[in-house]
This record gives structure tokens, sequence and C-alpha cells, in this order.
């Protein structure tokens, strides 16, 4: 092998490496791949009543007891509402941890039908992932209410098999 060769497989191969997921993003990864329930959803940062839509899809409340699977090897999984008054099923879902300043801090995720093709032309949700262990796992993202700052937080819990 020449030296031109030699340096081309060479830029390649650290074009690839620098592509890559950090330790501490596959170290996140890991740690969500699996099977959550969703226990509670909550409004921090401001007092009263809050009727809310989750995700463009149904009443903050039929979450609540909601199993969420995420498949860490190829970014997908669903979540499904089994609340009866609610409109249950399945939802299948993409995501991802993207790295904000070096650190795996944001979850987002996008709805995808069953081949895992994007249903809305890219439109998704991003949360911040303020904590995760093994066992729990507590995401939130700010809104705007009547020009107050509300964050939604959505608290889950691994579940047993």
């Amino acid at each position: 092998m020449n030296k031109k060769h030699f340096l081309l497989i060479t830029i390649f191969a650290l074009i690839l490496y620098s592509c890559g997921l950090s330790k501490e993003n596959k170290d996140t990864r890991k740690t969500i791949n699996g099977t959550w329930e969703l226990n509670d959803v909550s409004y921090e940062g401001n007092q009263g009543y809050f009727k809310s839509t989750l995700f463009n899809d149904a009443d903050a409340k039929c979450f609540k007891g909601s199993e969420w699977f995420f498949r860490s090897n190829n970014s997908t999984g669903y979540y499904n509402i089994v609340h009866g008054e609610c409109p249950t099923g399945q939802r299948n879902i993409r995501w991802s941890i993207q790295d904000v300043n070096g650190i795996p801090s944001q979850f987002q995720f996008k709805y995808i039908d069953e081949k895992k093709n994007d249903l809305n032309g890219g439109y998704g949700y991003v949360f911040n992932v303020s904590s995760l262990s093994q066992d729990q796992m507590k995401l939130t993202t700010d809104v705007n209410v009547d020009g107050e700052k509300v964050t939604i937080a959505l608290q889950y819990s691994r579940k047993a098999y």
C-alpha cells in the first residue's frame, strides 16, 4: 500500500470515528433500552390545573400507566396507551439521544409506521433527560402557557419482567 492510499484510509477512518456516538451517549442509550411504564405526568413551575394533549395524540391523563419500549440497537420502539377511556393502542416511534455540549441530555422521538417510515415529515418531540438510572427516568420539556413557562415532567419506572 502506498502512502497516498494509507493517508486516504486514515482520513476515512477518522471521519467514521468522529461521526460515532460518544461513550456517554452509548451508555445513556443502553440504560434507556427496554420497557418502561409512564407513572406520572406533572407540571412544574406554575400553579393550577392543566389539561393538555401530549404528542398531538391524547389527553395527558391517558398516558398514565402507558407502556414504552425502547430498542437501542436500531433506535425504534413504541408506546402503548392502555387507559380504557382513551384512544388505546400502540404507536411506533424512532428515538434518539442528542448530545448537548458533549453531554447526552436530550431525548427525541418521532412517529413511524410499521415499515419504519417517518409519518410527520421529520417533526418530532424533544425532552431533556432530567434524571436517569437503571430503574427510573424523568424527561422534561418547557412549554408556554398564557405567556408563562410550564415544565411538563414525565416520570417513568422500568418494568420488571
